[in-house]
């Protein structure tokens, strides 16, 4: 993946690329309201992954955003967050899938979706369906009530709108333009993404 070049994700598709530890990876939502689902591995083991549970332990909070650190399941640091224009993120829910489309929405009909395009950008790398965990689903507004019952809101990013994460660790890195209709308030859209060297701000 060439540094420094913008790289633009078709909507409801997805891709994998690697990252060398100080590089960052800079997300962006070109038109607004629109999701991205990202996912990351160790280059020296894929069985290390980016874990949800743990960084929303050691962060003490759902909603992770600028300054926060995005650990592995073994609990190293894989990405720090170093800029964010939108503030919220969700860390709670499960790449869609075809699954996702036959139970919340009744489709069965064929559907893309961000679980398929990252099992198709990773596959190069080795990486089995199975082993791909939650992702950190980036401009995703996520809400809960006090009963627990989850809301799914339009995303809060406009558009230019942008998340840099500094790599902390050689990394695999799946990244999707979301395909799940409320994630993106019913409008699938591009996501434009860019590789930066660790000099680059």
């Amino acid at each position: 993946m060439e540094l420094n070049v913008v790289h633009r994700l078709a909507p409801q598709t997805g891709t994998g690329f690697v990252m060398s530890a100080g590089q960052r990876l800079r997300v962006v939502d070109p038109m607004g309201e629109q999701v991205s689902d990202l996912i990351a591995f160790s280059q020296q083991d894929t069985g290390e992954w980016l874990s949800a549970g743990r960084s929303i332990d050691y962060a003490n909070t759902i909603y992770l955003t600028t300054g926060h650190t995005l650990y592995s399941n073994r609990s190293r640091p894989m990405f720090t967050i170093e800029s964010d224009d939108v503030g919220r993120h969700d860390f709670l829910l499960t790449p869609c899938s075809p699954e996702t489309f036959s139970i919340i929405y009744g489709n069965n009909d064929p559907h893309p979706s961000c679980f398929m395009n990252l099992v198709k950008g990773l596959a190069q790398f080795g990486i089995a369906p199975d082993s791909i965990p939650t992702t950190f689903n980036i401009f995703m507004n996520v809400t809960i009530d006090a009963d627990g019952q989850l809301t799914i809101g339009p995303p809060r990013s406009k558009a230019g709108d942008a998340t840099i994460f500094r790599a902390e660790m050689d990394l695999i890195v799946g990244l999707t333009a979301c395909s799940a209709e409320m994630s993106n308030n019913y409008s699938f859209k591009p996501i434009d993404f860019e590789l930066l060297t660790a000099l680059d701000r």
